[in-house]
């Protein structure tokens, strides 16, 4: 896994939790998630807290608010899907500025918000704090199924390149007087996207072939080995058990 493949959402910086091995931070924003799942819906303040818990890790890693904020754009769907909730769910009634609104959707709405964004947010400072390659370093430090990383590194290998391809054909089709700009212009939209699969498979198979030929036999080997003192684990750890105290009160009060 070379290097080399910074992605947008990185921000290089020297910080306690940049330092982190990638493993730790992962199994930390998995453990979070898990907590902020399993919190009951109606502890509106312990959200509250769990926000709080990811401030401080922004803070610590040196992340600006509004570098995390114009990220979670991404779970816009999730809000419009939200926002419905209200007007569609079957349930007790309640009036809010004049309008008849479901009192489960107005929870149901609240729970994917809430759960939502902290996922959301939680994902962004990890991306933002670890690179690529580290990352994919950590799942198989983690022990994950070896074909899931390499399917991972794979994507994240030719993603650009896969990109690339399709600003060509995009910038082909421009030269030649096309412009979409209707119903009757999808078929050759389809057409382009038909022959970016096809590119894209043939260039796999000799991608694989080349492979092959250099000794491949289903596994990558790993470069670097990734370790985590005991210290660093306490620290990666701190996030989730903080979680999971906020969570337990949220359920006993």
């Amino acid at each position: 896994m070379g290097a080399g493949h910074a992605h947008k959402l990185y921000r290089r910086a020297a910080s306690p939790v940049h330092a982190l091995p990638p493993h730790t931070k992962l199994a930390a924003v998995f453990g979070f998630v898990v907590v902020v799942v399993a919190t009951p819906r109606e502890a509106v303040w312990a959200f509250g807290g769990y926000a709080v818990l990811l401030g401080a890790v922004a803070v610590r890693a040196r992340v600006p608010a509004g570098f995390v904020l114009r990220r979670l754009l991404i779970e816009i769907p999730f809000v419009a899907f939200a926002v419905l909730m209200p007007f569609v769910v079957p349930g007790e009634r309640t009036t809010v500025l004049g309008v008849s609104l479901s009192v489960p959707g107005l929870w149901g709405a609240w729970n994917v918000l809430a759960k939502g964004t902290l996922g959301v947010a939680a994902s962004v400072l990890l991306a933002a704090t670890t690179e690529l390659r580290e990352l994919l370093l950590g799942l198989q430090r983690l022990k994950l199924p070896p074909l899931l990383v390499q399917i991972a590194s794979f994507m994240i290998r030719y993603g650009d390149v896969i990109t690339d391809e399709m600003r060509r054909m995009s910038i082909a089709r421009r030269s030649r007087g096309f412009e979409a700009r209707g119903v009757r212009h999808w078929g050759v939209l389809a057409k382009s996207a038909g022959a970016l699969f096809i590119r894209s498979y043939e260039r796999g198979e000799r991608v694989h072939l080349a492979m092959v030929s250099r000794g491949y036999t289903g596994t990558m080997p790993v470069i670097d080995e990734v370790t985590a003192t005991p210290a660093q684990w306490r620290q990666a750890a701190a996030l989730p058990l903080a979680a999971l105290l906020i969570c337990l009160l949220g359920w006993t009060l």
